[in-house]
C-alpha cells in the first residue's frame, strides 16, 4: 500500500504538538492546495500540527494535480467504491502520524475541501475511535444509507457550502445535515449566499471557531 505524504506546518507552541488537523484537498489539487490554511487557523489551536497528503493516484483529467477516486463516472456506486478503495491509504496515513506525533485518536480533526470533504466524512465517521471533528468545505456524504451499519462514532461535524456551487450543488450538505442529524450528531452548518465551489474569509472564519471549540471540548 502507497504510504501518503504532503506538505505540514508544525505546532507554533514550543512544545510537541498535542493535536493533528489533516488537510484533504480537492479533485485535481494536491496537498500544497489546503496547507495555507494552517497559517490562520494554527494561533487558534497553537498546540496543533497540520498535515495536507497528496492524494494517492493522478488525476485523470489534470495530470498536474491528484485524486483521491476518480470522477468519470459520477453516480453514487462509483462514488461509494472509490471511497472504499482509498479509504485503507487514508487511514493507514493517519493512524501514521498519531504514532509519530504520539497523540491520542481522539485528537485528530479531519478537515476537506470537495472531494477532500467526502473523504473526511467517509472516513472520519467510520473510524474505530472517532476523531476529535470533522470539516467540509462543499462536500457531500457518499452513501448515507449505509452508515446506519457502518457508523463507529459521531464526532461533531462542520458542514460548510456555496450557495451558487455548481459542481457539489448545495442539496448536497442538505442531504448530508439529515442524514447526519438522525445519529445525533452535533452539527455546525454554514451556508455562503453567492458562493461558488470556493472557500472565501467567512468560512475560513467560521471553521476555525469550530476548530478551535472542538479542541476545547475534547
Amino acid at each position: 500500500m502507497q504510504m501518503l505524504d504532503g506538505p505540514r506546518f508544525d505546532a507554533l507552541s514550543d512544545e510537541p504538538a498535542q493535536k493533528l488537523i489533516v488537510l484533504l484537498h480537492g479533485y485535481g489539487a494536491d496537498g500544497k492546495d489546503l496547507i495555507e490554511l494552517a497559517k490562520i487557523w494554527g494561533p487558534l489551536v497553537p498546540d496543533a500540527a497540520f498535515v495536507a497528503p497528496d492524494a494517492p493516484d493522478v488525476c485523470t483529467i489534470s495530470p498536474r494535480g491528484r485524486q483521491w477516486f476518480d470522477l468519470s463516472v459520477r453516480e453514487p456506486h462509483a462514488y461509494q467504491q472509490g471511497a472504499l478503495a482509498v479509504a485503507p491509504a487514508l487511514n493507514s496515513f493517519i493512524d501514521h502520524e498519531i504514532a509519530q506525533l504520539k497523540i491520542k485518536s481522539k485528537d485528530v480533526l479531519l478537515a476537506g475541501f470537495s472531494q477532500g470533504a467526502m473523504m473526511a466524512l467517509h472516513v472520519g465517521l467510520r473510524r474505530s475511535i472517532p476523531p476529535a471533528g470533522i470539516l467540509s468545505f462543499a462536500g457531500r456524504l457518499i452513501s448515507p444509507h449505509l452508515l446506519e451499519k457502518e457508523i463507529m462514532g459521531t464526532p461533531p461535524v462542520c458542514l460548510i457550502h456555496g450557495e451558487e456551487d455548481e459542481v457539489v450543488p448545495i442539496f448536497n450538505m442538505v442531504q448530508a445535515e439529515k442524514a447526519l442529524r438522525g445519529f445525533d450528531i452535533e452539527l455546525s452548518t454554514l451556508k455562503r449566499p453567492g458562493l461558488a465551489h470556493n472557500i472565501d474569509e467567512e468560512s475560513v472564519h467560521y471553521a476555525g471557531n469550530f476548530i478551535k471549540g472542538v479542541f476545547e471540548d475534547n
